[in-house]
């Protein structure tokens, strides 16, 4: 059998843990900084915004027990430890996205249809819109780089940037209420921020749901790796392939390998190794399994039904 290894780096894990405690504690200030605003100036979109990043922070607070899950050592009884708990917080947190951006629309809808009142205090529900918008922003800034990197990441990321762009649609509704009186922009922006989050959060869920189906990474041809292993000389075929992800960053591989003549163990080392160095240079497969068969399998489909 043919195998390597993946290195996992802890202090990566560790910069992740800090950012998202951070981000957690920011989140809870600014819920309760909202929500007391939104009461004293009128504001239900202040509120509804008080609420929404209320959320986020529970979200930000399952992605950091995902982190913490899948940083615990495998066992004999879980021979992959918790390594798909990132993937399953992810999953959890794109499927809220999509249900609050229904929400946000079913609200916006509403506003609409019985626009706020005058007696809205709208400097105050600017004030403490730009609180929350700032606050936002630092969070969002704070996760940006790790957010194209890891999917649990990028799913408690976009619960932020949403955050920030609804803050920002309350400061653009308290402006224009206070200088000309015009109630429907801030339920017109909510509709546009609910759409963009639907987008992000469709994204995110068929990520993490491919990933979970144990379906082949995109960005995989498996007839091209065909094509080239077949190529190798000692190799007759290779049929029964199995390719999927573990995490975003491991994808394993399996399959068997029909050489074309009897060989020695030390040979047949060589070439797996061979083909394991094909599979990490070429497709970033960082998991490989191979067994090697002499005459043994005949009339196997390269995926084998």
């Amino acid at each position: 059998m043919g195998h390597s290894s993946h290195h996992h780096d802890h202090s990566w894990g560790h910069g992740k843990k800090a950012k998202i405690i951070f981000s957690i504690i920011l989140n809870f200030i600014i819920t309760g900084v909202q929500l007391v605003g939104g009461v004293f100036s009128g504001s239900l979109s202040l509120i509804s915004d008080a609420l929404h990043n209320f959320s986020d922070a529970f979200a930000l607070v399952t992605s950091y027990i995902a982190i913490r899950l899948s940083e615990q050592e495998s066992t004999a009884e879980k021979t992959f430890g918790y390594k798909r708990a990132e993937i399953m917080a992810a999953l959890f947190n794109a499927a809220i996205l999509i249900l609050a951006s229904f929400a946000l629309f079913r609200n916006a809808l509403e506003r609409l249809i019985s626009p706020q009142p005058d007696s809205i205090n709208s400097s105050l529900m600017i004030l403490v819109a730009s609180i929350g918008f700032l606050a936002n922003t630092s969070s969002v800034l704070l996760l940006r780089k790790d957010a194209h990197d890891n999917i649990n990441m990028r799913s408690a990321y976009v619960h932020l940037f949403t955050d920030a762009l609804t803050s920002l649609a309350v400061i653009a509704g308290g402006i224009l209420i206070y200088f000309y009186h015009i109630y429907w922009i801030d339920p017109v922006l909510s509709i546009a921020i609910g759409i963009y989050v639907i987008k992000e959060g469709y994204s995110i869920l068929s990520t993490a749901i491919s990933i979970l189906m144990q379906h082949t990474p995109e960005h995989i041809d498996v007839l091209k790796i065909q094509q080239i292993i077949e190529e190798i000389d000692g190799v007759k075929n290779i049929h029964h392939v199995h390719i999927w992800q573990l995490t975003e960053e491991t994808i394993h591989f399996e399959a068997h390998i029909n050489v074309s003549k009897d060989m020695l163990i030390s040979e047949s080392c060589l070439l797996k190794d061979q083909i394991e160095m094909i599979l990490k240079d070429k497709f970033e497969i960082t998991h490989v399994i191979l067994q090697l068969e002499y005459d043994y399998c005949k009339n196997i489909p390269l995926i084998n039904k």
